[in-house]
């Protein structure tokens, strides 16, 4: 079984960006695609970043007890498949990227997760980065601006925080923790 890293961080804080130079210097790594309820972004894909799926649907999954984790924020859910997951283990080290709530429950039923969390160099460059992206509303900024103090409230329950204030840094940071976890 493959080692599991849980990263988080509020949203517009590079955690896409950091993870696409992870991944392209560790192809071995695999990535946990999460299930969600809300629309693809441009350049998206269905199963590569997201499992684009409706309320309807996530509903019933989280009936049937599919996920590892599970969580809603922004007027949308998201979740991890177990399945999916456990597959992936099998395979070698995966990487999950999801929010602070479902880090934690993931810790719950997996002990050995190494939780590494994503912070902004400041809240004005993380709104900046939000306003920047030209995809989201004033209203969702404000909502995920609110949701941001909430989460990096919550880094000192993680193993690792690391900065984003220049990605290859970032992304050399979170390789070296992953090169330097023991089995």
């Amino acid at each position: 079984m493959g080692r599991l890293f849980v990263i988080s961080g509020a949203s517009g804080v590079g955690k896409s960006t950091v993870l696409k130079k992870v991944f392209s210097e560790r192809e071995d790594l695999q990535f946990s695609v999460s299930a969600t309820t809300r629309s693809p972004r441009p350049g998206e894909e269905e199963g590569v970043h997201y499992f684009f799926v409706s309320k309807e649907t996530f509903e019933k999954m989280l009936a049937d007890d599919a996920f590892v984790e599970h969580s809603a924020h922004a007027a949308n859910y998201y979740g991890t498949p177990k399945a999916q997951l456990e597959e992936k283990l099998k395979k070698g080290d995966v990487i999950l990227d999801i929010e602070p709530n479902g880090a934690f429950q993931v810790q719950k039923v997996r002990s050995d997760a190494i939780l590494i969390f994503i912070m902004p160099p400041s809240m004005e460059e993380l709104s900046r980065r939000l306003n920047g992206r030209g995809d989201t509303p004033p209203e969702q900024i404000e909502i995920r601006m609110k949701r941001a103090d909430w989460e990096i409230s919550q880094s000192p329950r993680y193993h690792y925080i690391v900065i984003n204030d220049q990605v290859d840094t970032c992304a050399q940071k979170i390789l070296d923790i992953i090169a330097n976890t023991a089995d």
